[in-house]
């Protein structure tokens, strides 16, 4: 995971092309670059290089005319991560060697950004290997075809050698995954019996699927058919390799998966939490402070979570009141009952899930056009509504978003779940769209991507409570200004914060209260009136990621927080516009250097 932290642009990759011969050589290769903004860069671009898939997931080499890299797959060999936390280590150390006297306050920011992130790499060698790779919600099982599907494109008869190419190269890169797998097994961390339930019970089904029903296979065969530059010939010799190497190299790649677990499974217990692990509690303690960037403890963010649960429930059930529905018995039963009524439901069809990703678009295009009125600033990049894989929709999150590529040719992508039609009630659709959409995270992160002149770690920092915070703040400030009109929509963008406030007590409850799965399962039964599909597979979600599901509701706090602080400190001199310019204009940050950003926002306009 934290190698995904470091994403790039090819800034970089220009200064050295433009400034051409030893310069290029020295701000490459030397301790100490001259330009400081080259030291920054060069560490992802380095990264990048080494990773292709994540080089085709920006799509940038590929519109100057480079597609090398779209012939293979990441190397994941532990090793690797290895050297990653060694270079990790020596990038930070670096840091030092340019003075903040000689750096202007905006360098000063991005130093304290990047020393941040080294530092928190540093924190996590220890507990390097306290992960389950392979779960069923975002685990290495799942992870080709997935970004097969989402990310290779297919636009020439290359295109699609290249995608024969990585189906041949997956045995290799399932090996190596096995030797973490087996490092972490030695260290005895071994995920609760049900992780390896759900991976078995998903590889056994991908690979007893026809090969010509594949998504490998059925996504390539869509994607040539929609490029122009491939004949019908050539498509039909591409797609008999593609099933011989379905059958011949990927499903075997698989049954390592299959084999490995099913001994593994003997192994495993039934203890969800991270306490169960070697030097259980200290891992916890500290995802909480990396994806909170926070020092709060457990115990007060479980007590701020039911606090907040006990406050959303009752403007919930102040709500419901004036709908007509019967609040005596409380909250859960009052949910129960507004959840039924049939109006909120598509039909249990393939029209009914077609109709509700149109819908989505329509939201969303209609968010865009109001978006002037709250924000100076808007992003290029476009986006989309796109279905999740089904073979994936049993065990994955109700949505999420994929950046889009850097170079333009592919949208930012809103990915919605759509196998249980019960848990898409169209009093939750408009919240859903802001969050994933706009001006949640494509406006976040896309104009967090095309930022002029800002490091790419900057561009592409990885703090959760950030980004989380801000999508989840988002639904908040549409409910404000008019893009959630009816009770309907209000009830909805509170169910989604509720959720936000459950996730507070039920993380801290399995990691560090040592609640069972089955416990958490029903408090947010109880508490939130999710479809239970969606509530199992959002405890599982937690239980193989613990503490990301807190940075949603604290960084929304936050921003909540640092708005009225501005609007009590600015009076009329507050404009809303303002303000998202002065939190979004310098990429995600640890929640105290934005608390920084926005007194310094503060003090400019008080002297205007």
């Amino acid at each position: 995971m934290v190698r995904k932290f470091f994403k790039w642009t090819g800034i970089l990759l220009l200064v050295v092309i433009v400034s051409g011969g030893s310069f290029a050589a020295h701000e490459w290769y030397a301790d100490k670059p001259f330009l400081f903004r080259a030291y920054l860069d060069r560490m992802p671009l380095k990264i990048a290089f080494q990773d292709p898939e994540l080089l085709t997931s920006l799509g940038f080499l590929e519109s100057m005319g480079i597609k090398g890299h779209n012939a293979h797959l990441d190397d994941v060999h532990p090793d690797g991560t290895d050297e990653f936390f060694a270079d990790m280590k020596k990038f930070g150390e670096g840091l030092d060697q340019y003075d903040d006297e000689d750096l202007d306050a905006d360098q000063r920011l991005s130093k304290e950004v990047a020393q941040y992130i080294a530092n928190m790499v540093v924190d996590m060698e220890p507990f390097r290997y306290h992960t389950y790779p392979a779960n069923g919600t975002f685990g290495i099982q799942s992870s080709f075809p997935t970004f097969m599907d989402a990310s290779h494109q297919v636009n020439s008869v290359k295109d699609a050698e290249n995608y024969l190419s990585r189906l041949g190269e997956i045995r290799r890169k399932h090996e190596q995954y096995l030797l973490g797998l087996q490092i972490r097994e030695r260290n005895n961390i071994i995920p609760p019996r049900f992780v390896i339930d759900r991976v078995l019970d998903e590889v056994r089904n991908f690979v007893a699927t026809p090969a010509k029903e594949n998504i490998l296979y059925t996504s390539l065969a869509k994607k040539m058919a929609e490029a122009e530059d491939i004949d019908d010939a050539e498509a039909a010799r591409i797609l008999d390799q593609a099933e011989v190497s379905i059958n011949e190299v990927v499903y075997p790649a698989y049954d390592l998966f299959t084999n490995y677990l099913s001994e593994l499974e003997s192994k495993a217990g039934n203890e969800d939490g991270y306490w169960h692990l070697p030097d259980g509690d200290a891992a916890y303690k500290l995802a909480l402070r990396l994806f909170t960037t926070t020092d709060y403890t457990a115990d007060e963010i479980h007590e701020t979570g039911l606090a907040e649960v006990a406050r959303i429930q009752d403007e919930m059930l102040e709500i419901f009141a004036k709908e007509g529905v019967d609040v005596s018995l409380g909250y859960s039963d009052a949910m129960e009952a507004y959840s039924s009524w049939p109006e909120f439901y598509y039909e249990d069809s393939d029209e009914g899930r077609a109709q509700i990703l149109v819908d989505y678009q329509a939201m969303l295009d209609a968010f865009d056009a109001e978006m002037d009125k709250i924000f100076n600033i808007r992003p290029k990049a476009g986006m989309e509504v796109l279905r999740i894989p089904e073979f994936r929709e049993k065990t994955a999150p109700g949505a999420y978003y994929n950046q889009p590529a850097i170079d333009g040719t592919r949208p930012g992508r809103f990915y919605a779940n759509l196998y249980d039609i019960k848990a898409t009630p169209k009093f939750g659709m408009r919240t859903l769209a802001v969050h994933e959409g706009i001006p949640g995270h494509h406006f976040q992160i896309a104009i967090a991507m095309e930022l002029e002149g800002m490091p790419l770690l900057r561009r592409f920092a990885p703090f959760t409570a950030y980004t989380e915070g801000w999508a989840l703040y988002a639904e908040r400030l549409a409910w404000e200004y008019g893009l959630m009109p009816t009770n309907a929509d209000n009830i909805g963008r509170l169910t989604a914060e509720l959720f936000r406030a459950v996730r507070l007590v039920v993380d801290t409850g399995i990691h560090h209260k040592r609640w069972t799965r089955e416990e958490a399962i029903e408090y947010m039964l109880e508490n939130t009136g999710m479809a239970e599909t969606d509530v199992v597979a959002e405890i599982e979600r937690y239980i193989v990621m613990p503490g990301q599901a807190t940075a949603y509701k604290v960084g929304m706090m936050k921003f909540l927080e640092l708005r009225q602080k501005a609007m009590d400190a600015l009076g009329d001199k507050f404009d809303i516009r303002d303000f998202h310019d002065a939190v979004l204009k310098n990429g995600a940050v640890p929640l105290d250097i934005l608390e920084r950003l926005v007194d310094d926002y503060i003090a400019e306009k008080q002297t205007v």
